[in-house]
């Protein structure tokens, strides 16, 4: 499997593990595989006996494998053994991602089981086994940077704390988190971890971490990589829950599921979208945005405009609060057949000058019908949802089922009942955090805060150790190149002290 650039078409196609310690391509592009692998009805029977016989990290390695195929077979096993597992209290559930019927035609694919009860967990558990296997191959170290509005920094904080040659730097956006996200992060006072508050909106950490990675220099000089989503590592092992979700909630291959996804930064469903391309019998890909609705318009307008950082609008589902969704530009790239040229100027310059439209796609793309493809071949749809709405969806979803959801999956789930006369299957809502995370929304909606689970008793109890900075890049690269100086995360060497 040989991997390209979003933006270069005559760049050499890399390896897996070559794309797998970096995160964007030199000319700022996102890796793509070269081709889709394709899965088909045979192969599906065989893993839906797989699932059921051995479980998800078995089916989890055989994803893997068609996209990793410079990792020996043996070894993806006893990485995606390690990753999904419930030992050392890793994940909650046996099943690591069962899907529970929530009413007619609506299920919901419980993604919140890992460590840090979020979603991202899903993704961050099997790159930490990764990024250590590799760097123990190579001999090599990683300072892992990346950008959090809510639950990816303590999915990789969980994940990499503690681990040989890698060291992790995660930017926040100062206040804008919930009080369990920042304890569940700030928390921690491993040697390797290194939390840092900017004075901004999860876009501006955003534009701090491209700025940082796009200074070739800097980061060829201190070994900077990515667990933010542009790391197609991540997108790669949240394909497997798709995979793993069809076959619990279907007993043949001629069934077809939809799923609606809340999403900001479009990872979520770009994966969804990646399995139906390999394959996956899915119909229909639903976005569920809150009121930052950049990707809603541009499901419903064809109109892509990503807001200012003065613009996003703090919301109560603060995971979602994006306004420029980097995975897009993976979609985008595949509908427009691939054309490297056209995704770099769509994304490297027409989106600083205030975004684009469908009609910028050309006639190779569809041109003015292109938005009609999205729908049909590839299956898009689209809808947001207010504050008001998680409240009402949240209390109903409780008076009704006897459920709790989280303020994001409320938003699925609202956007998913508004869409139901315009989907023909059953439509799966991809669960992404546990109440606990919410608790004041919780308490506003239901009258009373969500229990925590005796596994998260004692994270409200924890120091707090994060560093505050500006809005500036240069002012994080010296923050990281100080860092790196006076620790040592080399096996058998004992890290210096770095609380902050």
């Amino acid at each position: 499997m040989d991997y390209i650039s979003t933006r270069d078409a005559t760049s050499v196609p890399r390896k897996f593990t070559d794309i797998l310690l970096t995160g964007l391509s030199p000319e700022g592009g996102l890796f793509m595989p070269a081709v889709y692998p394709q899965v088909d009805g045979e192969t599906l029977d065989a893993w839906r006996t797989l699932l059921a016989e051995r479980g998800y990290a078995a089916l989890a390695a055989e994803v893997v494998k068609l996209f990793a195929d410079d990792i020996p077979a043996g070894v993806i096993e006893d990485l995606t053994a390690r990753a999904y597992t419930t030992e050392g209290g890793k994940f909650a559930s046996e099943e690591i991602v069962p899907v529970s019927p929530l009413e007619d035609g609506l299920l919901v694919a419980h993604l919140s089981e890992g460590p840090t009860a979020a979603f991202k967990d899903m993704a961050m558990q099997l790159l930490g086994e990764l990024f250590e296997f590799e760097l123990g191959r190579r001999g090599e170290e990683i300072n892992i940077l990346g950008a959090t509005s809510g639950d990816t920094g303590s999915s990789a904080e969980y994940a990499m704390r503690g681990r040989d040659n890698i060291r992790v730097f995660m930017l926040t956006p100062a206040g804008r988190m919930t009080p369990f996200q920042q304890a569940q992060m700030f928390g921690l006072d491993d040697p390797n971890v290194f939390n840092i508050a900017l004075d901004g909106v999860f876009d501006d950490c955003q534009d701090v971490v491209k700025a940082v990675s796009g200074d070739a220099a800097f980061k060829a000089k201190y070994s900077i990589g990515a667990v933010n989503s542009i790391n197609w590592a991540r997108l790669m092992a949240q394909v497997v829950y798709y995979f793993s979700t069809y076959l619990k909630a279907t007993s043949s291959n001629e069934e077809r599921l939809s799923f609606c996804v809340p999403t900001g930064n479009f990872g979520d469903i770009c994966a969804g979208h990646v399995a139906k391309q390999m394959g996956l019998p899915i119909d229909k890909l639903i976005v569920a945005t809150n009121e930052n609705d950049v990707l809603n318009e541009f499901f419903t307008e064809g109109e892509y405009r990503p807001r200012t950082a003065a613009e996003t609008v703090a919301t109560s589902s603060p995971s979602m609060d994006i306004s420029k969704a980097s995975n897009f530009e993976r979609f985008i790239f595949d509908v427009t057949g691939r054309d490297a040229k056209l995704t770099g100027d769509l994304f490297g310059q027409k989106v600083k000058e205030g975004g684009f439209s469908v009609e910028d796609f050309g006639a190779a793309s569809g041109g003015e019908d292109a938005l009609e493809r999205i729908r049909g071949e590839y299956g898009f749809l689209s809808g947001k949802s207010t504050h008001a709405d998680r409240v009402a969806t949240i209390r109903a979803v409780h008076e009704e089922h006897g459920v709790l959801i989280d303020p994001h999956t409320a938003d699925g789930v609202f956007v998913a009942r508004g869409l139901a006369d315009r989907v023909d299957t059953p439509m799966v809502v991809l669960e992404t955090a546990l109440p606990v995370k919410f608790g004041d929304t919780i308490a506003e909606a239901i009258g009373e805060a969500p229990a925590v689970p005796e596994r998260f008793a004692a994270i409200m109890d924890a120091g707090r150790h994060v560093t505050d900075l500006p809005n500036d890049a240069e002012a994080v690269k010296q923050f990281i190149a100080e860092s790196i100086e006076r620790t040592d995360v080399t096996p058998d060497d004992t890290p210096g002290d770095t609380a902050q």
